[in-house]
């Protein structure tokens, strides 16, 4: 029986494992199961550099360069330093000594080498574009010869998809690297991975080398974790609720109050990173008239969707970007608000005319279009309100749902209309994975791909020579994509992480932007 069949047939027959562990042991006591955030259901490999969708675990297997704050700051990990030179042609960074990956082989400056030659051949090369040629200066010392300026480096090293790979097993392994065996130098290995299903984590037992953003410095407190994935959020909630699982790493509004009711549960809110937005396919009638995508858009009535839908927690998008960052600041003129009377104006100047039973028609056929969504409840119930908001101002929409696993490869083929979705992301660079005219399905799924805006996102991705410059650039880039309606932004969560506190203890203060390593490194169980 398993631990986690296990931990259920207890609860029901009223024995705790405390009780249990008294006179077995306590061979349970450092387990632990999370339940992964839906917009991370469905990953289909541990494969930094092949992934277009990563979990909580590549956090765990692998570690980064850089480790980021909660307050976006940047600090060591895998590099102990790093000096920039004044013309930000070239970096120096200074390596940890003593870390070794999960099958023995050394962490040193070829490693750094071999790793970012690997990874030019990926689909997220763009973030180690700019750098031109490694250089060792010596074991545990590096050097990037930069193509140019690239003033969001320390962000590209702390991210997941820079997690430092393993160069010997992932050319041996190939397509298998990163689903049926994985290795990094994080403070957790691989045991198993059912895609879609669950994975399972045990501790690395040589881990020393923690981002000091950690207060432990050894290996981890908990000996083996659960990553389970469930797309239906009142599955999961119920599964905490009754102590199948111990931590759900995403909640829905409308349970907080349920999970609030119940003595042994708590919440941790924090800073939303994500945007729920309707991607428009500028590619497919009715769409490719872009006075039908702005009504579309400002049919949306995002103050009415943060209230009825998710209780007034939260707050309305009217951009691409989460509000944190400087590149939302738009001029007011681009952001995309409701404006129903707006959106009628337009449709009538397109030829679209209101029929008896509110659609409107043009040439003889009805404004009907697929809207596409995944199977979670949250999104549904979402999709359902922006249903009957484009249809007060006659879009008639058909919701398609598709399972959350399986959503990313149908967007793949092109025959959406439009979607309601959601992405987990604090970097501007989003707008050039969402937009680049090179990723047109997905991730770019509203099949976005103009002349201006390919310039403007080379501009934004590799003509800045500091951070001022990016932000500028990058402004301007989500300007013209917002002015050109290939989406409508809706809301912008926090971040609401419940568990069961008579299970597990958390740190006192999340040195993370979200729930990561950071955060497990210093999670201990009380059982």
């Amino acid at each position: 029986m398993n631990p986690i069949t296990l931990r259920k047939t207890l609860i029901a027959a009223g024995i705790s494992l405390a009780a249990l562990m008294a006179g077995h042991g306590a061979a349970l006591a450092k387990e632990a199961v999370i339940v992964l955030a839906t917009n991370e259901v469905g990953a289909p490999t541990y494969n930094p550099i092949k992934a277009s969708n990563l979990n909580i675990g590549t956090t765990l297997i692998f570690d980064r360069l850089v480790s980021q704050d909660a307050d976006l700051s940047y600090h060591p990990w895998l590099a102990e330093s790093w000096e920039e030179a004044p013309d930000g042609m070239s970096w120096v960074f200074h390596l940890k000594k003593g870390v070794k990956f999960h099958n023995g082989e050394p962490f040193n400056a070829e490693t750094i080498v071999k790793w970012l030659d690997l990874f030019k051949a990926s689909e997220n090369a763009y973030m180690t574009k700019a750098i031109a040629k490694v250089e060792v200066v010596d074991d545990y010392t590096v050097k990037f010869i930069m193509a140019n300026p690239e003033p969001n480096l320390l962000y590209n090293f702390s991210s997941s998809y820079l997690s430092v790979i393993e160069p010997k097993s992932f050319v041996a392994l190939g397509d298998n690297y990163g689903v049926t065996e994985v290795y990094g130098t994080g403070p957790y290995q691989l045991e198993s991975f059912t895609v879609g299903q669950e994975t399972v984590l045990v501790r690395n037992e040589d881990y020393a080398w923690a981002s000091p953003l950690a207060k432990n410095r050894g290996p981890a407190k908990i000996d083996k974790l659960t990553l389970r994935e469930i797309a239906e959020d009142s599955t999961a909630f119920l599964e905490l609720k009754s102590g199948g699982v111990d931590m759900l790493l995403g909640v829905p509004t409308d349970f907080l109050g349920e999970v609030k009711a119940q003595e042994n549960l708590t919440t941790l809110t924090l800073p939303g990173q994500d945007v729920a937005y309707m991607p428009i396919n500028v590619t497919k009638e009715p769409f490719t008239d872009i006075r039908v995508r702005e009504a579309a858009a400002k049919a949306i009535n995002q103050k009415e969707i943060l209230d009825s839908v998710y209780g007034g927690v939260g707050d309305v998008a009217n951009t691409f970007l989460i509000s944190a960052l400087p590149e939302s600041k738009v001029d007011p003129k681009y952001r995309i608000s409701y404006d129903p009377d707006r959106s009628n104006a337009l449709l009538d100047e397109a030829g679209w005319k209101k029929g008896a039973d509110g659609v409107r028609v043009k040439d003889g056929k009805p404004l009907k279009v697929s809207l596409w969504t995944q199977s979670d409840s949250s999104f549904r119930r979402l999709t359902e309100v922006v249903q009957a908001e484009l249809k007060a101002v006659g879009i008639d929409s058909d919701i398609t749902t598709f399972d959350s696993s399986a959503i990313r490869d149908q967007y793949k083929s092109g025959n959406q209309q439009l979607a309601v979705r959601s992405y987990n992301w604090d970097n501007a660079d989003i707008i050039d994975w969402f937009f680049g005219g090179d990723r047109l399905g997905y991730p770019n799924v509203s099949m976005f791909n103009d002349p201006k805006a390919e310039a403007l996102r080379k501009t934004a991705l590799s003509g800045s020579k500091n951070m001022a410059e990016r932000i500028k650039n990058f402004t301007a880039y989500h300007e013209y994509v917002l002015s050109q309606y290939p989406m409508a932004p809706i809301y912008q969560p926090v971040t609401s992480v419940s568990y069961n506190k008579d299970r597990l203890v958390l740190p006192a203060e999340i040195h993370s932007p979200s729930v990561g390593a950071t955060v497990i490194m210093d999670m201990d169980v009380k059982e």
